[in-house]
C-alpha cells in the first residue's frame, strides 16, 4: 500500500452546506431558516434559555458549601479489625491490603472503635487519639507513615504567641526629676539719700 492508496472512511468528509447562494441551490433566500422569528436571527437562543419559563438550572436545589480539592481521603480501619492478626505481628499497609481492609493507593487511618487485646506493631498514615491509646495499652506500638506536615513561615509567625509589651519604667517623683532651684538672696534694702543741711 502506498500513500496515494489511502482514503478516508465513507462519510468522514462531507461537503459544507452552502446557504444563501440563490434559489437554484435549494437553500437560497431565507437559507432554511423560514421567515422572521427568533430562529431566523443570527443570535438564536442563548445557552439554557427555555422560552421564558424558569430554567432547569435555577429550579434545582443547590447544595451548601463547596468541594475542597485538597481534602484527604483515608481508608479507615477500626482496631476491632486488627484482632485477626497474630500476637506480636507487624501490621503495615501491605498486610492490610492483602486482608482486603484498605483500598490500594489510599492513605490509611486507624480509628479506635472496638477492643484490641493483642500486642501489635501498627504502621499507618494517621491515628485517632483513642486508637493510639488502645494499641499502646495493649503493649503494641504505632508508627506514623509519611512526612510530617510542614507549616509555612507565615502560618508559623501567625500562630506564634505575641510577645508581651515591655514594662514601662516607673515614673520618678516630680521633685526628684527636676533639680531644686537655688534660692536667690533678697535684694538689699534701698538706702534713702540724706541731704546734708545747708551750711550757714
Amino acid at each position: 500500500m502506498q500513500l496515494h492508496d489511502l482514503k478516508p472512511s465513507p462519510g468522514a468528509h462531507r461537503k459544507a452546506r452552502r446557504v444563501g447562494r440563490g434559489t437554484g441551490s435549494g437553500r437560497g433566500k431565507t437559507s432554511g431558516r423560514g421567515q422572521k422569528g427568533q430562529n431566523a436571527r443570527s443570535e438564536g437562543f442563548r445557552l439554557g434559555f427555555e422560552g421564558g419559563q424558569m430554567p432547569f438550572s435555577q429550579r434545582i436545589p443547590k447544595l451548601p458549601g463547596f468541594k475542597n480539592p485538597f481534602k484527604k481521603v483515608y481508608s479507615v480501619v477500626n482496631i476491632s479489625k486488627l484482632s485477626r492478626f497474630a500476637e506480636g505481628a507487624k501490621v503495615d499497609a501491605q498486610t492490610l491490603l492483602e486482608e482486603g481492609l484498605v483500598h490500594d493507593g489510599e492513605e490509611i487511618k486507624i480509628l479506635g472503635t472496638g477492643r484490641l487485646k493483642r500486642r501489635l506493631t501498627v504502621e499507618a498514615h494517621a491515628f485517632s487519639a483513642s486508637a493510639r491509646d488502645a494499641i499502646e495499652k495493649a503493649g503494641g506500638s504505632v508508627t506514623v507513615l509519611g512526612e510530617p506536615r510542614k507549616i509555612g513561615a507565615k502560618r508559623t509567625a501567625a500562630k506564634a504567641p505575641k510577645p508581651l509589651p515591655a514594662p514601662e519604667p516607673p515614673k520618678q517623683a516630680a521633685s526628684a526629676a527636676k533639680p531644686a532651684r537655688a534660692k536667690s538672696a533678697p535684694p538689699p534694702a534701698s538706702v534713702e539719700e540724706v541731704t546734708p543741711p545747708d551750711e550757714a
